[in-house]
């Protein structure tokens, strides 16, 4: 008898587990879940469009591995399937002295994780970027951009010709796993499956909850605030610019992008949201709120990124912040080049102890597998990711 399996989550982590499902056994019923009414609506929609190096990350760890082979896999999807992408390259930018050192240390592990990266002084630096200020800077030839929403479209096609079972608008509510199958309780009855595999994105701990799992960790919403450049200043940027990581913040900085529309985005901020799709100030509920802020490893996170959280609200509550921010690496830019652009929110998984996880983390329960921390970047590695969770799955 063929395997039911379920997905919760029609974002590119979920669609691509489903793809990898059906592409390893075309007998498998698989069924996908999405609360939306479309696919690709929160990280995979809603992010700068950047495949990744995989540049940034620990030798070794699984952001490390699967950027480089998902990266990979993603981009040969793309380039079947005629979704726009492009790989251009990209900068990381020391604007300053301080910065000289973890520039540095960068560049040796972007060559320990096999990447083809190159040191560049200032005169090197202009010759790919000419309007950036660098003392100096890496070229990562590596780093791309590709429409995600668009990749998510050609995996829904390729799972409705496989007879995947794709239900938009359908919440999932309960759940229970049983002594022979889960049933999975949705907004639109139940469904019982032999295998469940959630990638739930911004509610994947919620998720795991009601199917009886007691997630390692909780998810914080990070909300990642944009700007884009207006037309007649899209020019200052040729490719993608980014400032060497702070290691007071747990993100990347904020950076300048040129997507696949030729538009150049600003952005990420990084504020926390007050909803769990809190893409504004204005848009806040309550009860998910007072879930986040009864979390204990919120506050401990809290203090020991204070002084970084501080000037990011302040740079979210003044637009010249945001500006100056860039300046430091096109210093040509004017606040009025800035246009507001639509925010995303990082699922962010944090522990107990306030510590934010670092890698991807994937933890099983019985007949379920639970995507517990995917956020940037999971949309890079995301056929990568769907590799690893369905070697999960029993056969």
């Amino acid at each position: 008898m063929s395997r039911r399996v379920v997905v919760v989550g029609g974002g590119i982590v979920g669609l691509a587990v489903a793809h990898r499902l059906v592409t390893d056994d075309p007998a498998a019923r698989v069924t996908v879940l999405e609360k939306e009414s479309g696919w690709a609506r929160h990280q995979t929609g809603r992010n700068s469009g950047v495949v990744h190096s995989g540049l940034y990350y620990p030798p070794g760890s699984a952001k490390a591995r699967w950027c480089r082979s998902g990266a990979a896999e993603l981009l040969a999807f793309a380039r079947e399937h005629g979704v726009a992408h492009a790989v251009t390259g990209k900068l990381v930018v020391a604007t300053s002295p301080d910065e000289l050192p973890r520039l540095a240390a960068l560049h040796d592990r972007g060559l320990a994780n096999g990447l083809a990266v190159s040191r560049l002084d200032a005169d090197g630096a202009r010759a790919h970027e000419p309007h950036v200020a660098a003392l100096a800077a890496l070229h990562v030839p590596e780093t791309g951009v590709v429409d995600y929403p668009g990749v998510c479209a050609a995996l829904v096609d390729r799972l409705a010709a496989a007879g995947a079972d794709l239900r938009p608008g359908t919440e999932v509510v309960g759940g229970h796993d049983g002594a022979r199958e889960v049933v999975v309780e949705t907004s639109h009855g139940t469904v019982a499956a032999d295998l469940v595999v959630t990638c739930a994105g911004l509610r994947t701990d919620l998720v795991a909850e009601l199917l009886g799992h007691r997630p390692s960790v909780r998810i914080v919403p990070f909300r990642g605030e944009y700007r884009e450049l207006a037309p007649e200043a899209a020019h200052l940027v040729r490719g993608l610019v980014y400032p060497v990581p702070d290691p007071e913040l747990p993100f990347l900085g904020v950076h300048l992008t040129r997507g696949v529309d030729g538009h150049v985005h600003a952005g990420p901020n990084a504020v926390l949201a007050l909803a769990r799709e809190g893409y504004g100030w204005g848009v806040v509920r309550p009860r998910e709120l007072a879930g986040t802020l009864a979390y204990p490893g919120l506050w401990r996170l809290a203090r020991r990124h204070a002084r970084s959280g501080l000037h990011e609200v302040a740079r979210s509550l003044d637009a010249r912040r945001f500006g100056d921010s860039l300046r430091r690496l096109v210093p040509d830019l004017r606040d009025e080049d800035l246009r507001p652009a639509p925010a995303g929110v990082r699922a962010q998984a944090v522990r107990p102890d306030g510590t934010l996880v670092d890698d991807f983390l994937v933890e099983r329960s019985g007949r379920c597998v639970h995507v517990l921390n995917a956020p940037s970047p999971a949309a890079t590695a995301a056929f990568a990711i769907a590799r690893h969770v369905t070697g999960l799955l029993p056969s």
